[in-house]
């Protein structure tokens, strides 16, 4: 004889379904209401951990923030003040060069501005790049279930150690990653609260009956000639296909095993927070151009935390340095640890190219290591048509 199920939830709780404890007749219609298990695990399936009191069901607690560290943390390194600032040029040469492999890629461009215009100016502009990055390590829990199949069950055993007492394997710096790890000592055996601990819930296709109506008759039985219907043998209703007449089917949460581990999911994030600032310059070229270019590195500076540039020669890249790597130690100190700090100065050259073409005057930018052109205003396009 089976043994009924352990269960935190009553006596009765796990050894009887009222639904479908006793088989139901091969053809009996559906019942009109069925009683089903809880859809959500109750609060009480939970025991109370000290350190874990504010984890919830399916996440949704927050992420948690780290202890205060227990030596002194280092302090960040001053940058150099006054690093070699080398305004990169081009030459006529590389222009030109740099307009004939964009004109060449348009199907649409006549090449004769490239072959017949004559460069009248080239005049440099200094766009620089500001970009800082922070890669942060977060923690937040939540309870968690699995079917219970032997697992090892060690609530109560000892403490649970701390969130962030729990080792996890850090990936290199600015690797974005995520890794999930049980938390000792949180792993415990509960009936399984979809089925009340049967391991079976009744079927929601036939409503626990085992059969449904024929589809063939529609129920009645008979054809629309008076026949006998011969797929339900006149009966007008069929077994389920979805439970195979049993009326019920198996659980998907305990997977049919009536009982879950339940335990304390950690989830560790690894993530890298990214601004940027742009300098404004006079040149005409749209930024968002810039977006998709590399510039000269002009300077780079990784550490635990960084200090703001200082002496560089445009003042709104030394402020926006200042503003951003405040906002960052503050914002995300909060929520997580901070792990490494990267900041970085490029110069982007943009080069604005006059030229003349046909007494006319028009203009194209050279821009990024990648010599990107932008010619809005070419004179030589047309139509493309297919014979």
């Amino acid at each position: 004889m089976e043994k009924p199920i352990l269960s935190d939830y009553g006596t009765n709780y796990g050894t009887v379904n009222p639904v479908y404890g006793v088989p139901a007749p091969a053809m009996a219609a559906a019942p009109a209401a069925i009683i089903h298990g809880p859809s959500a695990p109750p609060a009480n399936m939970f025991d109370a951990v000290p350190g874990y009191e504010g984890t919830l069901a399916g996440g949704g607690g927050g992420y948690l923030p780290p202890p205060m560290p227990s030596a002194p943390m280092p302090a960040p390194e001053q940058a150099p003040s006054s690093p070699n600032w080398n305004i990169p040029r081009i030459s006529e040469d590389s222009a030109h060069e740099a307009f004939a492999t964009y004109v060449s890629s348009k199907c649409c461009y006549n090449s004769a501005p490239v072959r017949e215009g004559v460069i009248t100016n080239m005049e440099p502009f200094n766009t620089y790049r500001y970009r800082l990055k922070t890669f942060t390590e977060s923690r937040s829990t939540e309870w968690s279930q699995e079917p219970y199949t032997g697992q090892p069950v060690d609530a109560g055993v000892q403490p649970a150690p701390g969130p962030w007492q729990i080792a996890a394997q850090t990936p290199a710096f600015f690797k974005d990653h995520k890794q999930t790890i049980k938390v000792p000592y949180t792993s415990s055996v509960k009936n399984c609260h979809n089925c009340l601990g049967m391991g079976r819930k009744p079927c929601t296709t036939c409503a626990g009956a085992g059969n449904k109506p024929c589809w063939v008759c529609n129920g009645s039985g008979h054809r629309l000639s008076d026949e006998r219907c011969t797929h339900c043998n006149g009966r007008g209703r069929e077994n389920c296909s979805s439970c195979s007449g049993n009326g019920s089917c198996q659980c998907n949460t305990c997977h049919g095993k009536r009982q879950l581990l339940v335990f304390i999911k950690l989830k560790v994030k690894w993530s890298t927070e990214k601004d940027e600032f742009v300098a404004q310059d006079s040149s005409g070229l749209r930024v968002e151009k810039l977006g998709k270019v590399t510039g000269k590195n002009l300077f780079k500076d990784t550490q635990f935390m960084v200090c703001p540039v200082a002496g560089f020669p445009d003042v709104s890249v030394t402020r926006a340095s200042e503003r951003l790597v405040g906002d960052h130690q503050v914002k995300y100190a909060r929520t997580s640890r901070i792990l490494q700090q990267r900041q970085t100065i490029e110069l982007i050259p943009i080069t604005k190219v006059n030229y003349m073409w046909k007494e006319k005057t028009y203009v194209y930018y050279v821009y990024g290591n990648e010599f990107k052109v932008n010619a809005e205003d070419y004179p030589a396009t047309c139509c493309c048509s297919v014979m």
